[in-house]
């Protein structure tokens, strides 16, 4: 396989997944903000720009700290890389150059999401933002389904990288947010404010019923830090995620014959992870450890480019 085609099957796995994501965060924050017993207001918001990365993008434009104008940047918004749109945009660009590669359920999801957009669909109010992001989450759902139908090998292979990768940064993002800044001044830790916001977290990476499955005492923050770190039970788990990039390198190293920084790395970070207790975590310092997974996952995001020579 080409580098080119390579590059960009991954691209369109991370850019895709990076989609997903940010539409669950909307969805999420909008309930949050909208829908608890005490709305969260521009804490809520504050939080989804911080944990897409795109607080300074968001402040320069001069626009004000609302549900309103938040939700059309990371939905609607062409003039930054960080919004649904624009990622949208950029799957169907990889995907176009990949287009033999694919089948006609994985183009036809990606192009429906991006007609979705072509639409001009307004994002003013809440009832148009879920209906938005639930379009979006529909289609990212039919384009994983065609990817797992598809034949294995190095096209599906590519996908789920890139896939992984984006996932693990999402979820560490979106749990080192959350327990440093989103619970606003004055709010008691295990309130109901700070009840509603863990349950956000649990619904922003769909898994409110597997936490019921997993624990048996209640919604507690210890709990659902261990969840989303060390349960590989939990697709969107940072273990999940991490052995989901060890598995998917192991099988592009036999079909290519391309093995070294990346494996390595890779595997590396699974051997941690899978002794980490979140116990310990916490104990030694939860957003300092997120904050190193951040790094490294950027650091072999780097080795998977030069491995597979990426352009």
């Amino acid at each position: 396989m080409l580098s080119r085609t390579a590059s960009s099957l991954y691209w369109l796995g991370r850019y895709f997944e990076r989609a997903d994501f940010i539409a669950r965060l909307v969805e999420a924050t909008v309930r949050l903000d909208v829908l608890s017993a005490r709305p969260a207001g521009q804490a809520a918001w504050a939080s989804a720009l911080a944990v897409t990365d795109t607080t300074q993008a968001f402040a320069t434009g001069g626009r004000e700290l609302r549900r309103r104008e938040v939700a059309r940047f990371l939905t609607v918004e062409t003039s930054h890389p960080g919004s649904i749109v624009r990622c949208v945009e950029m799957a169907r660009l990889n995907a176009r150059a990949v287009r033999t590669a694919l089948t006609r359920e994985a183009w036809t999801a990606i192009n429906q999401a991006w007609l979705t957009f072509a639409a001009k669909p307004s994002a003013d109010d809440p009832t148009a933002v879920l209906a938005l992001t639930d379009a979006v989450k529909h289609e990212t759902r039919g384009f994983e389904g065609a990817v797992h139908r598809m034949l294995r090998n190095q096209t599906t292979w590519f996908i789920r990288l890139g896939q992984a990768v984006e996932r693990a940064d999402n979820t560490a993002r979106l749990l080192d947010v959350k327990y440093h800044i989103l619970l606003p001044a004055g709010e008691r830790i295990g309130g109901v404010v700070d009840r509603d916001q863990w349950t956000t977290i649990l619904q922003t990476v769909s898994a409110v019923t597997a936490y019921r499955w997993l624990y048996s005492d209640g919604l507690a923050p210890a709990n659902v830090i261990d969840l989303l770190i060390a349960r590989a039970e939990l697709p969107r788990s940072l273990a999940a995620s991490v052995e989901e990039t060890v598995d998917v390198l192991g099988m592009l190293a036999r079909r290519t014959g391309l093995h070294g920084e990346a494996d390595r790395m890779a595997r590396l970070r699974a051997s941690r992870v899978v002794k980490t207790r979140s116990g310990e975590v916490i104990a030694a310092g939860l957003h300092q450890y997120l904050q190193n997974f951040i790094e490294e996952n950027a650091l072999l995001h780097g080795a998977i480019g030069r491995q597979f020579k990426f352009m």
